[in-house]
């Protein structure tokens, strides 16, 4: 089949304790919905682990309101370090997650009542919140919903993306990804930057998104999403993961839910951007690999500064673990939505801390 491209079925957030922060963010965010969790190897990703396969504990976390998730990922087998400088605006990777919310004053007035680190004030209905572990969300506006509830966001709906050069990184962004129609370009010194550490600078700033309706089973869930590309002048920006591994502190990678691997898979390496892993050289039987409650095949590119694209194709998902109701994915057709009531049941899988 063709690559079909579902939307952004979550980000990687390295953290020193899995369910310290994901507890801050079920409060804050909403996240509350347990998808799977994880405790073994990371044996696949020694390219970006030092050549070592390290144990970890990760979880899938959702908001039914709609929007990715957060992959919340703590390394256990060692102990997740920083960066040895301070990220400014910019810098090369994941800056900024973008988190929607349907009221963005009723969210930014309740995060202040909160006392949490909110940077600025409410710019054209979106602002800047800091997590107590350094990571930047952009909360803003928007009417793409796949449930109303009564929480202050949904979650994943972009990010923010640090590169050295805007045209050479759509390559990856809207050659690959589909995000393919500018909504913004400009050039400027950003007043909403002004109080991010390295934001006073002048920035090019492309806000992108997809001209087409993202299809696929999860893609009512997952909803639209925008990737904004900034380039920041007048200084060298640095990698945010130089000397580090992937899974330590940060955002650590952008995941896609997609359909079609292989489909994938060539036109990444036509367009210069092979695999850097692929999970088939670990897949079982039944041509999937494990990864704890649910299973599928994955793989990773890099975009032309080193930010990690992960794609995902699920095989098997759980639906309501505590009654053993798994979905097999590959005897559903892959660009038909999944019902409402089956993604409806998901928010019976919620965490309780």
């Amino acid at each position: 089949m063709n690559k079909l491209i579902s939307g952004i079925q979550q980000i990687g957030i390295g953290v020193p304790n899995v369910y310290e922060a994901w507890k801050w963010y079920k409060e804050n965010f909403g996240m509350d919905i347990r998808i799977f969790e994880d405790d073994t190897v990371a044996e696949l990703m020694l390219p970006y682990t030092g050549g070592k396969p390290h144990q970890r504990h990760a979880a899938l976390a959702m908001n039914i309101s709609g929007g990715g998730g957060f992959e919340i990922w703590q390394y256990t087998s060692r102990t997740p370090v920083g960066p040895d400088f301070e990220i400014k605006l910019g810098d090369l990777g994941i800056n900024i997650a973008k988190i929607k919310s349907p009221d963005v004053k009723k969210a930014y007035n309740e995060f202040k009542s909160r006392e949490l680190n909110i940077l600025g004030e409410l710019y054209d209905s979106h602002f800047f919140v800091k997590d107590p572990y350094g990571n930047i969300f952009q909360v803003f506006e928007d009417n793409n919903w796949f449930k109303k509830t009564n929480k202050l966001t949904g979650a994943i709906a972009g990010a923010i993306i640090g590169v050295t050069n805007i045209e050479n990184a759509r390559k990856v962004y809207s050659d690959i990804l589909g995000y393919n129609e500018v909504v913004y370009d400009k050039e400027e010194i950003c007043s909403d930057f002004s109080a991010i550490l390295g934001g006073d600078k002048k920035f090019r700033r492309v806000l992108l998104k997809s001209s087409k309706k993202r299809e696929g089973s999860f893609s009512k869930l997952l909803g639209e999403s925008y990737i904004e590309l900034i380039q920041v002048f007048d200084r060298e920006p640095q990698k945010i993961f130089k000397d580090r591994f992937w899974g330590d502190l940060g955002f650590i990678h952008l995941c896609f839910d997609i359909s079609g691997m292989e489909a994938l898979k060539q036109d990444c390496e036509s367009k210069g951007f092979p695999f850097t892993i692929d999970s088939s050289v670990k897949h079982n039987k039944d041509n999937s690999f494990d990864m704890g409650e649910a299973a599928g095949h994955f793989s990773y590119i890099e975009d032309p500064d080193g930010t990690l694209i992960e794609f995902v194709e699920t095989h098997k998902v759980p639906i309501l673990k505590k009654y053993g109701w798994y979905l097999n994915m590959k005897k559903r057709d892959p660009r038909k939505p999944l019902p409402d009531w089956m993604l409806n049941v998901l928010a019976l899988n919620k965490v309780k801390f």
